[in-house]
């Protein structure tokens, strides 16, 4: 049976079936051919060569029949491809933007999130932008995959066909941390994606703050969120002025989280572990973010309460 994740499903499964179902076919018979020769024409029961007189009968069949099934696979293929570059009108736009390593999703009126939540029943266009590298948009539930490229404008669109969570992950390798390049794409019915989209909140003071500018050109973002929710860091949200554990050549003890700290982090991010993170994610931007730019930060973070 074919999911029903979104309206491609059926094409890609139909394709890749009839395509593996006649590699199968060939693999097994070329293999009982070849096995049958082997067996009929060996040495001892043919101690002298003979030849085989050409047929051009059965050449311009060898020749023709893996022409057209050739042409066959390509238009399975493409009969499953085509649609995917057909966004129709009025489908609801998305933004998903790229960076080291995270993914973020901005709809109508700025508003952002983590998590890429949408309507179930509804054709969805998603366009695609990088901030740094080349990235990969594949939900492989949906059966779509498409590059992310620095300067150039690219899409991807599907009708989602199921409630439910499914994986988004970043399948073009991107540095160190590319694995933890994943989000979640929820599927909602249409009333709880009005009331979740009525109550999530626009973020246009970070895209024009000094401080947010810093963290952004420094790929910063990519690892700290700025929502709350876990990366590959700790979240920047409520981060200035808590108190936390961290892990000092071993030993765990309980720091504030203040100008000092932020600077050691920046600099010497090794130095300070901080609890359920990893050693050596993170490296040093001494001589890269200047003294002027840790205070912008200090000023940005101390914001998101």
């Amino acid at each position: 049976m074919f999911s029903n994740a979104s309206n491609f499903v059926h094409g890609v499964d139909k394709a890749f079936l009839i395509i593996g179902g006649f590699t199968v076919f060939f693999l097994v018979s070329f293999t009982a051919i070849m096995i049958f020769f082997i067996v009929k024409y060996n040495r001892k029961r043919n101690p002298k060569a003979t030849q085989v007189k050409d047929n051009t009968l059965l050449e311009v069949i060898w020749t023709t029949l893996p022409i057209l099934l050739v042409l066959f696979m390509f238009y399975i293929g493409w009969e499953g491809f085509l649609p995917m570059r057909q966004d129709p009108k009025g489908a609801m736009k998305v933004k998903a933007i790229a960076q080291m390593w995270k993914w973020n999703f901005e709809y109508e009126d700025n508003k952002q999130s983590d998590t890429l939540v949408l309507p179930i029943n509804k054709p969805v266009r998603i366009d695609l932008v990088s901030k740094d590298v080349i990235h990969g948009f594949f939900v492989p539930a949906f059966r779509i995959k498409e590059d992310v490229v620095p300067g150039k404008n690219n899409y991807s669109w599907f009708i989602p066909g199921e409630l439910g969570d499914f994986d988004l992950i970043c399948s073009a390798y991107c540095g160190v941390s590319h694995s933890y390049m994943t989000a979640v794409i929820r599927i909602v019915s249409q009333q709880k994606y009005d009331e979740w989209i009525a109550a999530l909140s626009a973020l246009p003071a970070a895209s024009s703050n000094p401080g947010f500018t810093v963290l952004q050109n420094n790929a910063c973002t990519g690892c700290h969120s700025i929502d709350g929710s876990p990366l590959v860091g700790p979240s920047f949200k409520g981060l200035f002025g808590s108190t936390i554990e961290v892990k000092t050549n071993g030993v765990m003890r309980k720091v504030k989280v203040d100008e000092e700290y932020i600077e050691t982090s920046i600099y010497d991010p090794d130095k300070d572990i901080a609890k359920d993170f990893t050693h050596g994610i993170m490296k040093p931007y001494k001589n890269i973010i200047k003294d002027n730019d840790i205070k912008l930060i200090n000023d940005y973070l101390k914001t998101l309460k």
